[in-house]
Formats: structure tokens, C-alpha cells, sequence
């Protein structure tokens, strides 16, 4: 199971990115979906999360009110929105999946995705 994340990219500080997510569709319809990142020398940490059905969404601290979650569950994609972009937001992106939230946000999913590098510049 491979779960493929896309949208990377190098842009100014304040500027907007959309990250795109594909998984297979028995995954994608039951699973919760996250957003994790690692920036370089960092550990990776926790960023956005939203539940099969979409009605829940969870986000780090540091993203509130700035990045947002979505799902189509037709298209059996995830998407995460980045708005008001800042050099602290680059790093690599990952997608997960898991049918646990608790896991998701624990950072113990069981699928995830190659990363996509985001490097904002200052």
C-alpha cells in the first residue's frame, strides 16, 4: 500500500501551497489521514489530521488558522492547504493513515507516504 503526497515546491514567505495526497480506495474510505513534516534536524511532528467522514479535523499549535485539512472521498484524495506561509514551515511533508485518530496523532500510523519537500524562502 503506497500512499503518494504531491504538491511541493519552493515559495515566498507569506505565500499559499496546496499538498495533495492519493491513497487506495479501500484505505482511503475507513482511515483516518494526517500531515506530518520533519524539517532538517528535527523530528518529525504532527500537523493536520482529519477523520474518515470529515466532520473531525485536528491541527498542531503551530498551524492553527493558517493550514486546513480536507478530504474527497470520491476522488480518494487529501489535501492540506497552506496559507501564510513561513520559513518555519519548510520541511519534508509526509501523509499517513491509520484507522486509530489516536494513532494518527501519536505519529504511529500505519501507512505512509514518501515524502514532498516545501521550502519556503524569507
Amino acid at each position: 500500500v503506497q500512499l503518494q503526497a504531491s504538491g511541493g515546491g519552493l515559495v515566498q514567505a507569506g505565500g499559499s501551497m496546496r499538498l495533495s495526497c492519493a491513497a487506495p480506495g479501500r484505505i482511503f474510505m475507513s482511515y483516518v489521514m494526517g500531515w506530518f513534516r520533519q524539517a532538517p534536524g528535527k523530528e518529525r511532528e504532527f500537523v493536520a489530521a482529519i477523520t474518515w467522514s470529515g466532520s473531525s479535523t485536528r491541527y498542531a499549535d503551530s498551524v492553527k488558522g493558517r493550514f486546513t485539512i480536507s478530504r474527497d472521498n470520491g476522488k480518494n484524495m487529501v489535501y492540506l492547504q497552506m496559507n501564510s506561509l513561513k520559513p518555519e514551515d519548510t520541511a519534508v511533508y509526509y501523509c499517513a493513515a491509520d484507522p486509530s485518530l489516536i494513532n494518527v496523532l501519536g505519529g504511529r500510523s500505519h501507512y505512509w507516504g514518501l515524502g514532498t519537500q516545501v521550502t519556503v524562502s524569507s
